[in-house]
């Protein structure tokens, strides 16, 4: 009886397999040619310059907007991430090549006064940049609120959920990103 039973199992599984199959459906849209999914998905980075800030003396901070349709065409979404960087200047490297520094924000300054450090929050349409402190910050050195460089990267969602991407160097998300030098675009606020 068992043998009658599994040749009866065996049976009834190939007759449904075979008859599961209907007739073909139209083909889909064509791909991108080996950049479908996560690998066809790139984010952007902006270089803004000449970024002032301005003083809120009820608030004793710093702060400045920048609204992405300012700046890029890019489209981002709720779910995407907005990193933003600060530029610290250019730095000599053992070969005497020369690099940019920059800094992720927070950042933070421990200066005579006190503790400054730059902020941001952002929404999907735009960016706010804060320099907070523990001082009367109506006395800070322009070298912080005038003329600062940032850098904006756009990070989709597929990134964000999908990798363990190490946002703390710049280089690094731009390498996982895919986005060369070159392609940094970069817009003058002056």
């Amino acid at each position: 009886m068992n043998r009658f039973n599994t040749i009866l199992g065996v049976f009834l599984v190939v007759m449904i397999t075979m008859s599961c199959e209907g007739p073909r459906g139209q083909d889909g849209f064509d791909g991108l040619d080996g950049l479908d999914g996560v690998d066809g998905i790139q984010g952007q980075v902006v270089e803004v310059d000449g970024v002032n800030f301005n003083y809120d003396f009820e608030g004793n901070l710093f702060n400045t907007l920048i609204t992405f349709s300012d700046i890029t065409d890019f489209e981002v979404f709720e779910a995407d991430a907005v990193l933003v960087y600060r530029f610290d200047g250019t730095v000599e490297l053992d070969d005497n090549s020369t690099a940019d520094a920059w800094s992720q924000i927070p950042q933070s300054f421990f200066l005579p006064e006190g503790t400054i450090q730059y902020v941001s929050a952002h929404t999907f349409v735009d960016v706010e940049l804060f320099i907070d402190g523990n001082f009367d910050l109506s006395t800070l050195d322009t070298g912080f609120t005038d003329n600062q460089s940032f850098r904006i990267v756009f990070v989709p969602s597929v990134f964000t959920n999908s990798s363990k991407m190490d946002t703390s160097n710049i280089a690094n998300v731009m390498s996982s990103l895919g986005i060369e030098e070159g392609e940094v675009r970069k817009i003058d606020l002056n």
